[in-house]
């Protein structure tokens, strides 16, 4: 999918393009049987994702930091949709002890999990910590997804056993993967303050995107569980995402207008990865506009994709730590 198919939209192989939205590109699907988190849920195409998955009848549940904006984001699903299944729950994905607590919730409901959206996410923030003393930008786009995946994970493989439909994760990237540091991850200097970028630390969180897709689904694979793992760019589009550079943005858009997208179109592919049936059985891919695309050489690097695993697995227990 090159760029005169995104300026123009015209449609890929999978029959979808960058003007492609997620209600066409989910259209006559039935997910009446799915349980969805999405992460983020709460706004921007985060919100439109749970909308399109709820009105294909699937139930939603909405993972959001701000409780209120959650509210009136499920107000605004069932606006236009009255018999929309959406719960939910609070989680800020820069807090190993949130997620935790998210689980716990999410186990309380006694409810399968068929799809796990790594939707949330910050953007170019400037440098700061967590409250576990990890740089905000890799804990909350890899390394809270990456702890939430794995404590939701025995779930999902329980429903696809009991069901036998097949469970999806799909982790949002970016095209900005490929704008990282040198050697990809800075394994050594992952918090520190000296020699950070906020531009390179946002690529360097979803270079971690794509690997620990990768990374997973073989490990899924190997396990012979019936769980697919990809992910996905969602295209450029404005939304609360870009809060910290809305100027610069805002600037971008004026000379580049033609290659942005509006929301429903931002969702599209994300949409597209979890629902579509075409795409049974794929694993391991990497989606723009609704069509696989060849990350960066970074992100098909498997001995990379091995070594983030184990320094975020180590990360996390040495914060969960008394």
């Amino acid at each position: 999918m090159g760029i005169f198919s995104l300026i123009t939209g015209r449609a890929g192989p999978s029959g979808f393009g960058s003007a492609s939205t997620a209600e066409q590109v989910t259209a006559g699907i039935d997910a009446s049987n799915l349980t969805a988190i999405v992460t983020g849920g709460a706004s921007g195409i985060g919100l439109e994702t749970a909308r399109v998955l709820a009105l294909r009848k699937a139930h939603v549940i909405i993972a959001a930091r701000n409780m209120e904006s959650a509210n009136a984001a499920k107000h605004h699903i069932l606006n236009g949709n009255e018999t929309a299944r959406v719960d939910l729950l609070k989680l800020d994905l820069s807090s190993m002890k949130s997620i935790k607590a998210f689980v716990d919730s999410f186990n309380a409901l006694d409810v399968p999990l068929n799809i796990l959206i790594n939707n949330a996410g910050v953007m170019f923030c400037p440098f700061q910590l967590s409250g576990d003393g990890i740089e905000m930008q890799f804990a909350t786009n890899h390394l809270g997804h990456f702890l939430l995946t794995n404590l939701l994970l025995e779930k999902m493989k329980n429903t696809a056993r009991a069901t036998g439909v097949e469970g999806r994760i799909v982790n949002l990237s970016s095209i900005a993967h490929s704008y990282t540091y040198e050697h990809g991850i800075r394994f050594d200097k992952i918090s520190e303050r000296t020699g950070y970028s906020d531009k390179r630390a946002y690529g360097q969180s979803k270079l971690a995107n794509i690997l620990h897709a990768n990374e997973l689904s073989r490990r899924l694979q190997e396990e012979g569980v019936n769980i697919t793992v990809n992910s996905v760019h969602p295209g450029l589009i404005m939304t609360p995402l870009m809060r910290y550079s809305a100027v610069l943005m805002r600037m971008l858009h004026v000379v580049t207008f033609y290659i942005w997208k509006n929301v429903p179109q931002g969702a599209a592919t994300t949409c597209y990865v979890s629902l579509h049936p075409s795409l049974k059985g794929v694993s391991g891919k990497y989606y723009v506009d609704c069509n696989e695309t060849r990350p960066s050489e970074f992100a098909r690097d498997s001995a990379l994709a091995k070594m983030l695993w184990d320094f975020s697995n180590k990360l996390v227990h040495s914060v969960s730590k008394p």
